[in-house]
């Protein structure tokens, strides 16, 4: 269906979408490349929300030659308006003979009429060409639109014998240089960055890039069940949004301190004197976050995970131990049989520096 041609000029438009890869939140990483002949004329990709999408940048550069043209998309051209007009009519009315598509957009208003848009126009359109690298490039945007919620990370420094902190609580620093710069990827290229109250009096994270570089800053969330939040925290400094989630419907002069000071804070009580974590993953979806990487201690760790909430560990493990008294990464729930364990699939395995960076998702 597909010829070595068609691979390697959707390899290339892949690469390109992964530019926006830090850039492009809430909207997903696109790329495209126009070809005449099997000789590139134009390439471009979706750099950042509000802006032009991969499409347009790429038919900008093609000019005349897009007529009779073949565009690799990797994500169905968007058929409807928002801040920009659609791109399956810029392709039709580019001239374009044939687009084959990475992936159908998940998005309920899109999914399949780009498509539509495009065959009644005559041009002949292909699917699936390299479907789950583009998928893996945009999973947090495929899980806000199908699921309703963003995709969770949930990164964690700990010693071989699964340790990420000692038992005063000093942390800083278990893993080495380079694994954490690698962390500071993973901040970088999602929509925010989630932690617990508990984090911040230990460690007063900024939660901030800043070890790549980046022009957009993930949006900072807290989990904060009583508000007790320092107002001198440095997460609270910085331009970011904040977000609050509590279970508190008191402290209004708090409320309006924070309020002036730029914080949304969230009043979502759950059963148990804390915050509703299901639903305040839907309303993180309705904020537009598409991933989101959790960086917290064992007691948020373990109660997202615990309710199901953890799509992905990325676990670095440093070439130490640090002893049975020492604090752990989640906390969790005693097993009485070994059939309640919860099964992780390995997806990659590799060193970084001196550490062991696994990457795994949930059965």
């Amino acid at each position: 269906m597909f010829t070595p041609a068609d691979y390697a000029f959707m390899s290339y438009a892949l690469r390109l979408a992964e530019k926006g890869l830090y850039s492009t939140p809430p909207n997903p990483r696109v790329g495209c490349v126009i070809t005449q002949n099997e000789q590139i004329v134009g390439s471009g990709w979706h750099e950042r929300a509000g802006q032009s999408h991969a499409e347009i940048n790429a038919l900008n550069v093609a000019g005349v030659a897009a007529r009779g043209a073949t565009a690799y998309v990797t994500l169905e051209p968007c058929s409807h308006y928002g801040r920009t007009p659609p791109c399956a009519d810029a392709l039709i009315e580019s001239g374009i003979a044939k687009v084959i598509i990475s992936m159908e957009d998940p998005n309920p208003i899109v999914s399949g009429r780009g498509c539509a848009l495009l065959e009644r126009a005559g041009i002949v359109v292909q699917t699936g060409l390299l479907q789950a690298d583009a998928r893996a490039l945009n999973i947090g945007f495929v899980a806000r639109m199908t699921s309703q919620r963003p995709w969770i990370r949930l990164k964690t420094a700990a010693s071989l014998d699964g340790k990420t902190a000692l038992n005063n609580g000093i942390s800083q620093w278990i893993t080495g240089e380079a694994a954490r710069q690698d962390g500071h990827r993973w901040r970088a290229r999602s929509c925010a960055v989630m932690t617990g109250i508990g984090t911040i009096k230990s460690d007063n994270p900024r939660l901030t890039v800043r070890h790549v570089e980046t022009s957009r800053q993930p949006k900072k969330i807290v989990l904060d069940s009583h508000l007790v939040i320092p107002l001198d925290a440095k997460l609270l400094q910085g331009e970011e949004e904040v977000f609050i989630f509590t279970a508190l419907d008191e402290a209004l002069e708090k409320k309006t301190v924070l309020k002036k000071m730029g914080v949304q804070v969230i009043v979502l009580p759950n059963n148990e004197g804390g915050v509703d974590l299901t639903r305040m993953m839907t309303m993180l979806a309705d904020f537009g976050m598409n991933e989101v990487l959790v960086e917290a201690g064992c007691g948020l760790n373990g109660a997202l995970v615990h309710a199901g909430l953890v799509d992905e560990l990325i676990i670095f493990l440093a070439p130490h131990l640090l002893g049975n008294n020492a604090q752990g990464m989640l906390k969790l729930p005693e097993l009485v049989n070994l059939e309640q364990k919860k099964v992780l699939r390995i997806q990659d395995l590799r060193m970084i520096g001196r550490d062991i960076r696994v990457i795994a998702t949930f059965l």
